[in-house]
């Protein structure tokens, strides 16, 4: 990874080429899109972990996910399932069960206050965390009843397999003035502040306020541990948890930084938007706070994708490319970079569709950046498998998400030699759209002369001797990123780029002869 804040393009390290397509040969050129020769995978195999939130353990890594599932992996490519399905006998959750009057007394079950609109039991979107002062993990997870009745929960373990001790809830949301006794407002806000913010025509003020669901644990820059969570309704919130009891610490009100003295700092969204699966993580190398969010609905037609901002502290501004970031009842496609949607690429059976919800590390071993989804397929199904992908660091503190699942690939830190980088690419862009249109590709290629060639595009590309960051421009449209030698899907060693701006990100594979 590079540092992006503080490495800047030095010309004399820059091979810049200039465009000249009357010299490269574009009349050979082929740009029919064509997988002939091309060896495929079955992309949908594995087990699935909806809403995939990542522990490393010394050698091992955890997903753990929606309605009590889990795996784990040495490899972050071939899963085995740990645990899956809301039963007593769960090894990493059963335990609910034996408290299910105070692990689902506000919502979660049929039995709840506020009863589930299916009569099922609700478990969602776990995050598991290592506590430094407590040496115990702890899972923070939600139970929730309807669209916006919900309660932010946490449990410990002396294991990162459990069985996960329940120990209390947290936040409380979707409550009206016959509800709001079954929580812990009232002990932070008094009634008039509740009824006045919390409660709008004698129900819950979900365009202002968070569904308490997705929460997942970080520890910033200065070992503080934090909170984000939230889906649609009020938009993501920030929080502060003290690490003695892995409890929420209610801020003072400011209204003025949009702090909330119950919920803490409104970050993103409102207004019933879709955002959701908040993540953050934070980069020393780049001295940024990553937040990763999801857009559109989940399902396989539902535009599910991955977005990303950033901010030099912990509580933000978090903005796009553009230094921006959605505000309540935005038109949100214009904001955040757009990290994966629907696409196809080479080797691949089937379209990834919905790539969302998703978590990210930084490998405490070498280094590498990755980022952790689960993915849904154009096969007219709803079935899915988690992905993790790795990410780089551009030159301008963007991170830059390879175009294939992980396989143990290694950035060239020396960079790559210029016979290895130009030639025939299959080239996607995603756009910033939320729709179920799939991303599929277009055949560009850098030449050697500094030009990009396509049917019906044309531009120009440089990259920097001896590192591995790169620029194309295509159509106009600037992109910065890297290059990184890997495998496809099917294991067949390709040249991959990978390049973001406004907000957009662009994908290269090329196949060597």
């Amino acid at each position: 990874m590079g540092n992006g804040k503080k490495k800047a393009i030095s010309g004399t390290i820059v091979a810049a080429m200039t465009l000249a397509i009357s010299a490269c040969g574009t009349e050979s050129q082929d740009y029919t899109v064509s997988y002939k020769g091309i060896k495929t995978a079955d992309v949908s195999s594995g087990v699935s972990v909806h809403d995939p939130s990542i522990l490393q353990v010394d050698d091992t890594y955890y997903i753990f996910g929606s309605h009590m599932s889990a795996a784990k992996s040495t490899d972050l490519l071939n899963w085995e399932k740990v645990a899956d399905g809301y039963s007593k006998t769960n090894p990493v959750y059963g335990q609910i069960y034996e408290v299910a009057d105070q692990a689902f007394a506000y919502s979660g079950n049929k039995d709840s206050l506020i009863q589930t609109d299916d009569k099922q039991t609700h478990v969602w979107a776990p995050d598991v965390i290592y506590n430094k002062t407590t040496g115990l993990y702890y899972m923070y997870y939600c139970t929730t009843s309807t669209w916006n009745a919900s309660n932010l929960c946490y449990g410990t373990s002396e294991t990162p397999e459990g069985p996960y001790e329940w120990k209390g809830a947290l936040i409380y949301s979707g409550f009206n003035r016959k509800t709001i006794s079954g929580t812990d407002v009232l002990d932070y806000v008094d009634e008039d502040y509740a009824y006045k913010n919390y409660i709008q025509g004698g129900q819950y003020n979900y365009n202002d306020y968070p569904n308490a669901i997705d929460p997942t644990v970080f520890y910033d820059e200065d070992d503080r541990m934090w909170m984000v969570y939230g889906s649609w309704s009020g938009g993501i919130f920030l929080i502060e948890l003290d690490p003695s009891t892995g409890q929420v610490i209610h801020p003072q009100a400011d209204p003025d930084n949009n702090v909330d003295p119950y919920y803490g700092k409104r970050l993103l969204g409102g207004g019933h938007i879709s955002i959701e699966g908040p993540y953050i993580t934070y980069d020393k190398e780049s001295g940024y706070y990553y937040l990763y969010v999801s857009y559109g609905a989940l399902t396989s037609n539902g535009g599910y994708q991955v977005r990303v901002f950033r901010s030099e502290t912990v509580d933000g501004d978090y903005v796009d490319m553009n230094g921006e970031y959605p505000q309540k009842s935005a038109q949100h496609q214009n904001f955040g970079l757009k990290l994966t949607g629907n696409y196809k690429l080479p080797s691949l059976e089937k379209a990834y569709m919905a790539t969302g919800h998703n978590s990210s590390f930084i490998d405490e071993k070498d280094g590498k950046m990755y980022l952790v989804y689960h993915t849904r397929f154009n096969d007219g199904g709803e079935g899915h498998s988690p992905r993790v992908h790795q990410m780089i660091v551009n030159e301008d503190g963007w991170p830059c998400e390879l175009p294939y699942q992980t396989q143990g690939e290694t950035i060239s830190e020396d960079g790559y030699e210029k016979n290895d980088v130009v030639g025939r690419y299959y080239v996607i862009n995603q756009g910033t759209d939320i729709s179920d249109k799939i991303a599929n590709p277009k055949i560009l290629y850098l030449n050697k002369d500094g030009s990009v060639t396509g049917e019906k595009s044309k531009g120009t590309w440089t990259y920097n001797d001896g590192s591995y960051y790169m620029d194309i421009t295509i159509d106009g449209d600037e992109f910065s990123g890297v290059f990184c030698r890997m495998k496809d899907e099917a294991g067949t060693d390709v040249m991959t780029f990978s390049a973001v701006g406004q907000n957009e990100s662009v994908w290269g594979v090329k196949y060597f002869d």
